[in-house]
């Protein structure tokens, strides 16, 4: 019987370790992806019942080549991303350039590996982790922002071109989740009154529906899933 395949880019950050046991929970075979930290992504694996660890930087397209060429999964979850928080006319370049290049055009040349066997295979499901910052902007993110931004309208255009090879795209738009990425965001209390759930989203609660959208959802394309407990609406 066929083990359900997924990749997870950015898998050691707490969303991605989130949706590989999620997926993994499900039965799935989980290519882990990993960056810098190897022991983190490694004590994942050893976590799950069946994975493999793969290494790239996201910001070289060379060694995403190498990595993914001959890669065939029937899941990609394209979650990793990086934030260079700073006001617009503050903003250095290599901030801008570091967040575009990780968080939009890194996806853009895994998918365009990756797709290219779930159309012969004609089947797949793609799933890119965008954020409610790229459909309401924020202020000091006009980097992070802008590369969610071109997530989303990625995501749209991949599920009109994709959906005649049997190929499903969506989008998740978490708002704040407790992760790494919020360790020191200011004023939480305040935020947290802002939301009309009043408080943070969890990793977990984001792999449950990244699960959903990936897998369950089969008749969903296209699609921006909001995870802001109504923090956007």
């Amino acid at each position: 019987m066929h083990k359900p395949t997924v990749l997870v880019t950015g898998a050691t950050g707490s969303i991605g370790a989130a949706i590989v046991k999620e997926y993994a929970k499900n039965g799935y075979f989980v290519y882990v992806h990993y960056h810098r930290n190897k022991e983190k992504a490694e004590a994942l694996l050893a976590s799950i019942e069946s994975g493999e660890i793969l290494s790239f930087d996201m910001r070289k397209k060379e060694e995403i080549n190498l990595a993914l060429e001959d890669l065939s999964v029937d899941v990609l979850v394209n979650n990793a991303g990086i934030i260079r928080d700073n006001l617009f006319f503050f903003m250095q370049d290599e901030e801008w350039e570091d967040v575009i290049n990780t968080n939009l055009n890194a996806p853009f040349y895994i998918t365009k590996l990756i797709a290219k066997n779930m159309i012969r295979a004609k089947q797949g499901s793609i799933l890119n982790v965008a954020s409610v910052s790229g459909i309401c902007g924020n202020a000091g993110q006009a980097n992070y922002a802008a590369s969610k931004g071109g997530i989303i309208a990625f995501t749209k255009t991949l599920a009109v071109e994709l959906g005649r090879y049997n190929i499903r795209v969506n989008a998740l738009a978490p708002g704040i989740i407790e992760s790494e990425m919020i360790e020191n965001i200011p004023h939480a209390d305040t935020l947290k009154k802002s939301i009309p759930l009043k408080r943070f989203g969890t990793a977990e609660e984001v792999a449950k529906c990244a699960y959903f959208m990936g897998h369950e959802a089969t008749y969903v394309s296209g699609e921006v899933l909001n995870i802001s407990g109504a923090m956007v609406r």
